[in-house]
């Protein structure tokens, strides 16, 4: 998969290559992502184009929103797996500045719509561009002049709401993995580095590999949860902590720690770049009155993370 990074005002030299384009942010690349998506490669079948999608880095909102920190559903190398795994040729990333997004309608189909040679476009019906988001899908198609096609894609819902990237944010601050899943069309999905941790776990019977998430990555709220884990390319089974570890508790410890206690295995995983797959919430983040409540407590949810994963994983 080809990758143009670009920097406004840059137009890269296409080499005279013509494109179906899907242009969106796409955070999460969730079913409705995929309908503009899909939709694109289809159209770049049948008029014999390059399949392409049109993104934007950071979020906008890191930008015109003064956040300081903004997360991701799908951070960048997922986002570009996931792309590729779709069957997307070329992948262009304009860089989200404030010049950028003051750009007139005009001039940004000017330069990244005729000057990318773009042949078709598809979005979403809730696109916007240029400056202060006022063009519109319907601006897309009455500033073409006949040059692109416009395809815009309507409202997708689960359940009669749509599914959104806000929708999936606030199901996982619920910790409702599963529901998040619906619409992602797939499960969550957290790469990290296992690093090394104070091995409590370990001493209480229950080792576990902590997990240093990739920076900006969005994770669901504290719990515990039944997760796969996928580390060299084999999948294991887990249960997995999310939070601030309660019983433990070190006042000068702020961060969430997520830490995943593995299924029949015994092996070194420090260092390892690894993938954990979030199936379903089994209970919030609690404190325990002692060591042996919270092994009892651990081995209960142990059981259910297996039950699930077993009804999850069938055969």
């Amino acid at each position: 998969m080809n990758i143009h990074r670009i920097e406004y005002p840059e137009i890269p030299d296409t080499e005279g290559r013509e494109y179906s384009v899907a242009a969106g942010f796409f955070d999460g690349i969730h079913r409705g992502h995929q309908e503009v998506i899909g939709h694109a490669l289809e159209v770049a079948r049948d008029k014999g184009l390059r399949p392409a999608v049109m993104t934007f880095d950071p979020h906008p909102s890191a930008v015109l929103g003064n956040r300081e920190e903004v997360t991701y559903i799908t951070p960048y190398d997922q986002k570009m797996q996931l792309l590729d795994e779709m069957g997307v040729d070329t992948v262009f990333i304009i860089s989200f500045t404030k010049e950028f997004a003051s750009m007139a309608p005009e001039q940004f189909i000017e330069c990244y719509i005729r000057g990318l040679g773009v042949r078709h476009i598809t979005s979403g019906y809730d696109f916007t561009f240029g400056r202060f988001g006022k063009g519109t899908p319907d601006d897309l198609e009455k500033l073409s002049r006949g040059d692109y096609g416009v395809s815009v894609i309507g409202k997708v819902t689960e359940e009669e709401e749509k599914i959104s990237s806000t929708r999936i944010r606030s199901l996982l601050s619920e910790g409702d993995v599963a529901g998040a899943a619906e619409l992602l069309g797939r499960p969550l999905m957290t790469d990290g580095t296992v690093i090394e941790g104070d091995k409590r776990g370990r001493l209480i019977g229950f080792p576990t590999a902590n997990v240093d998430p990739v920076p900006g990555a969005c994770l669901p709220a504290p719990g515990v949860y039944a997760v796969t884990f996928e580390a060299d390319g084999t999948i294991y089974e887990g249960v997995l902590n999310a939070g601030y570890r309660p019983t433990f508790k070190d006042p000068e410890e702020t961060f969430l720690s997520v830490e995943v206690h593995l299924f029949d295995f015994d092996g070194d995983l420090y260092g390892k770049f690894v993938h954990v797959r979030w199936i379903r919430r089994i209970r919030e983040e609690r404190k325990f009155g002692g060591i042996d409540e919270l092994k009892k407590q651990i081995g209960l949810d142990k059981q259910e993370a297996k039950r699930i994963l077993d009804e999850y994983l069938p055969g």
